[in-house]
């Protein structure tokens, strides 16, 4: 369960996009800069280089850096940790507890108070946080707590107070739920609803592609939640597989905020040193610190091939060179012509990079063309100049999606895409039936469920 962590992981898979990050306000921002999206975007912090994540993926053939498959492993270090896929067999959640005193009672079980949640079994731990699976004794729910060491020296890191700032005012089905924070002296802990995998994992335990009506479901999720942040002047500005949770009914949650960032003062710049490499757009690997919702798309792009192909995008080897090399393979090396003010980027020098053209992209990942209009998604969200990238707001409403139910796009904020009847995930390949429930109608019904 990735997406907890933000922070240096230990090997054994755990809980990482809870040990991320926090937020403060939000400002509105000008420039129209992301296609059918406002915003530009200036920075406050400096994010060091070293949140990077290394992920295994078996290689695409399309790809003349290709090594050795064991030579490209998935680090869950930094912001990632996995959770082991064991830990969902272990059933559901725990029935409402009795509560045996009056709410006055000194003995009844609070929010914001320690002793009122029940650590059941660690999940992961990082740099400052250890996240453990518990249970509250106030309503009797599973959660997970992310508990945070204070130091004397140092205080609480800023990352926490973000990420706990910002999730205390995101209220969304496709965003992880933050249900309560505790702070003593020496720790502080934030309560997140329990959700059993995350995206990262599931692609581990289904390669070589996902089902595509799955992909569908949880791209559409991931757009969902991303457009709700961007309408709020909030960047998320890791997105990457880790830090998509994933819970049993397939409802997709983003999680790990403690990279985002609410525009704040214009005359700061945002750090270059942001999204994990592999997901890292070409704008930001160039030096641009000068950047919009546009970011978030890319990594967008780059989970939507991942998921169909069942291989990363742009599984970089080596430093941001080998980055930038594999993605103008694909996309073609920019110019003035097609990415105005390339030239000026800090880190762009022509004569360092070889001059390919752009391709189609099903040569690089073939499996794009099995899909009505796949290709053309990922080809608007793969755009090299963040300008022409689509945003969010406006993918939702791609020919890609014409075929699920209408009722999707006027449900309520907080409203789970599954209350939707008939929408239901797929088994993957190699599951029976029962892996989700006996009434898997959705692939069967998209055509009658326009209704």
């Amino acid at each position: 369960m990735h997406a907890y962590f933000g922070c240096n992981a230990a090997a054994e898979p755990v809980y990482s996009a809870f040990l991320g990050t926090p937020q403060i306000c939000v400002t509105k921002m000008s420039t129209r800069n992301c296609q059918g999206m406002d915003s530009v975007i200036k920075p406050l912090d400096t994010i060091p280089e070293d949140k990077k994540v290394r992920v295994q993926r078996t290689q695409s053939t399309f790809d003349p850096f290709e090594k050795p498959a064991n030579q490209v492993k998935r680090v869950h270090s930094e912001n990632n940790a996995c959770i082991n896929f064991k830990t969902s067999s272990t059933g559901k959640e725990s029935p409402k507890v009795r509560r045996h005193s009056s709410p006055s009672s000194p003995t009844s079980p609070k929010f914001g108070k320690a002793d009122s949640y029940e650590k059941l079994e660690k999940l992961g731990e990082g740099s400052y946080a250890t996240v453990y699976k518990g249970k509250s004794k106030v309503n009797g729910k599973l959660v997970a707590l992310k508990v945070i060491r204070l130091q004397e020296e140092e205080g609480t890191p800023f990352t926490a107070i973000r990420e706990a700032s910002l999730l205390k005012g995101l209220k969304h089905a496709n965003i992880v739920l933050l249900h309560d924070i505790i702070h003593t002296k020496e720790t502080l802990t934030l309560v997140f609803e329990y959700v059993h995998t995350d995206l990262c994992q599931y692609m581990d335990k289904h390669p070589g592609g996902l089902h595509p009506d799955n992909v569908k479901l949880f791209l559409f999720q991931l757009l969902r939640g991303l457009s709700y942040i961007h309408q709020r002047y909030i960047l998320h500005r890791d997105l990457k597989p880790q830090n998509l949770l994933i819970s049993d009914t397939g409802e997709l949650k983003l999680a790990d905020f403690g990279l985002a960032r609410a525009k704040s003062v214009p005359s700061h710049t945002y750090s270059n040193e942001v999204v994990t490499l592999w997901y890292r757009p070409p704008d930001v690997l160039l030096g641009s610190t000068e950047y919009s919702t546009c970011l978030d798309m890319w990594g967008v792009g780059c989970i939507f091939v991942e998921m169909i192909q069942g291989v990363a995008a742009f599984p970089g080897m080596k430093d941001i060179q080998d980055q930038l090399e594999r993605i103008f393979l694909v996309l073609g090396t920019p110019n003035e012509d097609t990415w105005p003010g390339v030239h000026s980027l800090p880190h762009f020098k022509p004569e360092r990079f070889t001059l390919y053209s752009s391709k189609n992209l099903r040569q690089a990942w073939n499996k794009l063309s099995y899909v009505n209009h796949a290709e053309d998604l990922a080809s608007k969200l793969l755009q090299c100049s963040p300008k022409n990238r689509l945003s969010a707001q406006a993918a939702l409403s791609h020919d890609y999606f014409s075929d699920l139910p209408p009722r999707l796009w006027e449900l309520t904020d907080m409203s789970s895409i599954f209350t939707v009847p008939n929408v239901r995930l797929q088994p993957e390949a190699g599951e029976s039936m029962r892996a989700f429930g006996k009434n898997n109608t959705y692939g069967k019904s998209l055509s009658n469920s326009k209704h």
